[in-house]
């Protein structure tokens, strides 16, 4: 509530000169300075020590170096007497009636305090369990989500040697078509060189055979009949003398 104080009078005192721009930096201080930072101490689990039910005993150890171990008691028996002595306070009924009222009411904190307070303390242990199940499952969750994100992250550190497979499989498709396109052009400019080959082949054989056909029909239109009849009996003599040689060496 103060800091919000200080922060609207700051705001209010931006346009009066030194004096607002000393309040906008006393607030900006309050607020940013080491102290503000800390961290807060845990608060205690159970009250301070007192005496007679009322007085604590930080009084006593504060008055302890200075008036000894009787100081305190002096001091609240003086400051009585003084108040009784001055009637700063007066003793009448209502005195009476404070002082019944205050006996009720110690007699009831020693008779029933101990139940109260185990049963307070019971009910704030399940209120503390319940809070620490709530944070351990928080932490649970945590956890879980902390190895979840680890796991994530491993796997995009995996995407990498992933995508450089992907990338290998792909190059290996596209060199496998390659090849085979290049097999293909190979298969077709060979049955092509194949099919020039046996073509000029056909053509040197045709030729050939035009050139035999020519010659003999040549030399066949050359010979006369007088030849061809002097040529057929020339064989025939040939061929008896043959036969005699054949004989004669079967005979021997």
């Amino acid at each position: 509530m103060l800091s919000r104080l200080v922060f609207a009078s700051a705001n209010a005192l931006k346009g009066s000169g030194p004096l607002g721009a000393g309040l906008v930096q006393a607030s900006r201080s309050l607020h940013t300075s080491s102290q503000s930072l800390a961290p807060l101490p845990p608060l205690p689990e159970t009250g301070g020590k007192v005496r007679h039910g009322i007085f604590p005993e930080e009084l006593f150890q504060l008055l302890y170096p200075k008036t000894g171990v009787t100081g305190p008691y002096m001091l609240g028996t003086g400051l009585l007497v003084y108040l009784l002595s001055k009637e700063l306070y007066v003793i009448n009924h209502e005195t009476f009636v404070a002082a019944s009222i205050g006996a009720v009411f110690i007699y009831v904190v020693k008779k029933f305090g101990p139940s109260v307070a185990a049963y307070a303390d019971k009910i704030n242990e399940e209120k503390v369990a319940k809070a620490q199940e709530v944070k351990d499952q928080a932490i649970a969750s945590y956890t879980q989500d902390i190895e979840d994100e680890k796991k994530e992250q491993w796997r995009v550190e995996g995407r990498s040697m992933l995508f450089d497979a992907k990338r290998n499989n792909v190059a290996m498709l596209l060199e496998t078509n390659y090849r085979e396109r290049l097999h293909m052009v190979t298969n077709e400019v060979k049955r092509r060189l194949d099919y020039q080959i046996a073509l000029q082949d056909l053509h040197r054989r045709m030729e050939q055979e035009h050139m035999v056909n020519w010659v003999e029909k040549n030399v066949i239109g050359s010979i006369t009949p007088q030849q061809e009849k002097q040529s057929i009996a020339k064989c025939i003599t040939d061929l008896k003398a043959l036969a005699k040689a054949t004989q004669v060496k079967a005979t021997t």
